[in-house]
């Protein structure tokens, strides 16, 4: 039976399963070895386009007023395009002591250096900096930053669960 597609409904890039799965799979490449859990990809997953906001090198999305608000929507976002992902064997999930994370597959690497437009180059200087300076940081500590560097936003959410976990 042929597959019906509907196409009564536009497809969107921007901020898509398939645009946000392309930024973890460079997250997670720059992280490779580190593992990261749902939490922190979703913060980062922000950081990442908005590195200016954390003391890092410009921003690849501009500053509009309502980007704080951003986050609260990202996670289910978030979540969705690393299904997509490890659908497509480029992030691989983890399951160790402190619950699931995500971590760069073998096909992950070879992938990203395919991107080579001045956006994906620019996309894999932020990742490596955000990765630099803020994987390594305990839950307590990266939440302290972001409140310190992000004062606009409230940095807050519904669970203690949601909290960011570490790095495996």
């Amino acid at each position: 039976m042929e597959e019906v597609i509907d196409r009564s409904e536009p497809i969107g890039l921007f901020n898509s399963k398939l645009e946000t799965g392309t930024r973890a799979v460079v997250l997670l490449d720059a992280a490779y070895p580190r593992a990261l859990d749902l939490t922190r990809l979703t913060w980062f997953d922000h950081l990442v386009v908005h590195t200016g906001d954390a003391g890092g090198p410009s921003s690849l999305h501009p500053a509009l007023p309502e980007r704080t608000g951003e986050l609260l929507v990202r996670r289910r976002l978030v979540e969705d395009s690393l299904t997509l992902m490890r659908r497509v064997h480029l992030v691989d999930a983890v399951v160790d002591e402190h619950g699931v994370a995500f971590r760069a597959s073998d096909e992950a690497a070879p992938f990203v250096n395919l991107m080579r437009t001045e956006y994906a180059q620019t996309l894999k200087e932020c990742a490596k900096w955000l990765i630099e300076h803020f994987a390594d940081l305990s839950a307590e500590e990266l939440a302290r930053r972001v409140e310190h560097r992000l004062d606009r936003w409230s940095v807050e959410f519904s669970s203690e669960s949601s909290q960011p976990g570490g790095g495996s």
